[in-house]
């Protein structure tokens, strides 16, 4: 018979228990055992982290380029997709502004630690917001080759989006479908790759979890649980004040009814963290409380791939938090900046095995956070991506009902033209 192998998360939970025990035992062992930690498990970590880094441009260039060459059907429906890829980026931007608010809240709290002294400080130099137009202008690549080299994000989106549209407008059809299986076969196997990074995740939660601790002690554990309660704020306050104030403003529907009839779909999405997994319950959701079938059949298959708001959450907390070990202090145009890139980021990898890690990891890359931060937060994923998925899933239903009713209007109003 064969052995049943344990999950991802599984290991994980197991190299996060383990990395808790080791710390803690080195750090009651005295200054030779901390010191054994820094020396031999965190470069083991350090390598994980290295990978990770190392994975991040080419996932977010040819995931946006495969995705943006996927949604081609979208002109045949026509103001459908271009309602749902809106909804969800202004969801998705407002999720962004929700998890800093709640994020400076709890930094300025001092519930989130300053660990620069013993970790190591991060070395940036901060720059005042040049306004809304330098944003804007640095945002367009002058050279393609330094924004990838230097892993700018929103630069490497913006090539997304001009090599996936020029694709998109190639008319020998010929060529269209030779590039458009380049990409996919390429984005196969950068996909293959991104899942052998992700399986060393347990190697990396280990080293960095036992090192954080032995050099920390406990008091870490209890900033953990705090970035945990502070990202689940942002869950229920984006769900209450977002999800259901749109399903009651544009499709008439009471908040109460909202949440009692997508309950089903909101806890198979808290246990199972799988968007696609939860599909046809939240299909049957939906109907149930009036989305058209067509509609619902088209918004949540798409809205499972590109709808983000709780990795968005997620990462703004995470960043703050990170940045907070790190000793820094995030700007305007850094705050600015990490709503863009995961506001932008989120139609690219979603739908992607570990996409809430990469995607913080390209997060701390745009705003020049050391990446080697992430172990804090990375041992712990599981616990925020339950809440991230229960949240992503509620936004396809409300976002389903919304279109409906907006269809229906649009309908409504050519039969009485007519």
């Amino acid at each position: 018979m064969k052995k049943k192998k344990l999950s991802l998360p599984l290991q994980i939970l197991i190299a996060l228990v383990l990395g808790v025990i080791v710390g803690l035992i080195c750090y009651f062992s005295g200054e030779g055992a901390q010191k054994f930690t820094g020396d031999y498990l965190k470069p083991l970590g350090d390598i994980f982290v290295n990978l990770l880094k190392f994975i991040v441009v080419p996932v977010v260039l040819l995931s946006m380029i495969d995705g943006i060459l996927s949604m081609n059907d979208m002109k045949k429906v026509g103001s459908v997709g271009v309602k749902t890829v809106v909804f969800f980026m202004i969801t998705t931007a407002i999720a962004c502004v929700i998890g800093l608010v709640f994020a400076n809240i709890f930094k300025g709290a001092g519930w989130f630690p300053d660990l620069s002294g013993s970790l190591g400080a991060a070395e940036y130099e901060a720059k005042e917001f040049g306004g809304f137009m330098s944003t804007l202008v640095g945002i367009f690549p002058s050279n393609m080759w330094a924004a990838f080299s230097s892993a700018n994000m929103l630069q490497v989106i913006v090539i997304a989006l001009f090599f996936g549209g020029s694709i998109l407008a190639v008319k020998d059809k010929e060529k269209k479908l030779t590039c458009t299986n380049l990409v996919s076969s390429l984005y196969a196997v950068i996909e293959r790759l991104m899942m052998f990074v992700i399986s060393l995740s347990p190697i990396g939660v280990f080293t960095y979890m036992s090192w954080v601790v032995a050099t920390q002690g406990a008091e870490i554990l209890g900033s953990l649980a705090l970035v945990i309660l502070c990202a689940y704020i942002g869950y229920v306050v984006h769900a209450l004040v977002v999800y259901s104030v749109a399903a009651s403003a544009f499709a008439k529907i009471n908040p109460l009814k909202f949440f009692k009839g997508a309950f089903a779909a909101m806890i198979f999405a808290f246990t199972s963290t799988s968007s696609a997994a939860t599909l046809p319950v939240s299909k049957e959701c939906a109907e149930d409380l009036g989305a058209e079938g067509d509609v619902a059949a088209f918004v949540l298959p798409l809205g499972s791939t590109i709808n983000m708001d709780g990795t968005a959450i997620y990462q703004c907390v995470a960043t703050v938090f990170i940045a907070s070990c790190a000793g820094m202090n995030l700007t305007l145009g850094q705050m600015i900046t990490v709503v863009v890139t995961a506001t932008l980021a989120s139609i690219g990898t979603a739908g992607v095995s570990g996409a809430g890690m990469i995607m913080l990891a390209m997060v701390l890359e745009a705003i020049n956070i050391p990446v080697e931060y992430i172990g804090l937060i990375v041992a712990v994923d599981r616990l925020f991506d339950m809440g991230r998925t229960c949240l992503n899933v509620t936004g396809d239903i409300s976002c389903s009902l919304c279109v409906s009713a907006w269809e229906r209007k649009k309908a409504a109003g050519k039969s009485a033209k007519a």
